[in-house]
Formats: structure tokens, C-alpha cells, sequence
């Protein structure tokens, strides 16, 4: 089974291949995006990691209040979209 995890107050130039190359080094990583504005294209600081379910747990111990290119990220478990009406 896998999680999504939430990562935060990623550097503006971040990609989504920094991401799995740092979540790697903690276990399997299944798929990672960056969330851009959809009239830029530009990032919103933040994106999402798809890892499996043992390895999240690790990751977020790891990572959580690291330094990335200068800044210091925040790495959580995602929380659901929540559903607008």
C-alpha cells in the first residue's frame, strides 16, 4: 500500500525528479509532482510524495525540518483534498 506525503516551503526551482532523488535515499518512492499555478506554471512552494506505505513513516523522521537548497522543508503526511461543493 502506499501514502502521499506533503511536502512544504520547497526552493521556487525544485522538480519533481530533486524530490524523488532526496526521498529515495529513505525508501521506495513512487511518484513525486510539484504543484504549479495553472496561469504560470510557476510552483507554489509545495508538492507531494507517493511512497510506500513502510517507508513513510521513516521518511518524515528523516526529513522533516531539513534543509533543501537553503531552505528548510516541511515533510507530513498529506491530508485528503477536501471536497468543495
Amino acid at each position: 500500500m502506499a501514502r502521499t506525503l506533503y511536502v512544504g516551503n520547497l526552493p521556487w526551482k525544485t522538480k519533481a525528479e530533486d524530490l524523488t532523488e532526496v526521498f529515495s535515499r529513505y525508501g521506495t518512492v513512487l511518484e513525486s509532482r510539484i504543484i504549479t499555478d495553472k496561469q504560470t506554471g510557476r510552483s507554489r512552494g509545495f508538492g507531494f510524495v507517493e511512497v510506500n506505505d513502510e517507508d513513510a513513516d521513516g521518511m518524515i523522521a528523516a526529513l522533516n525540518g531539513t534543509e533543501l537548497e537553503g531552505r528548510v522543508i516541511t515533510v507530513n503526511e498529506a491530508r485528503p483534498r477536501e471536497q468543495y461543493q
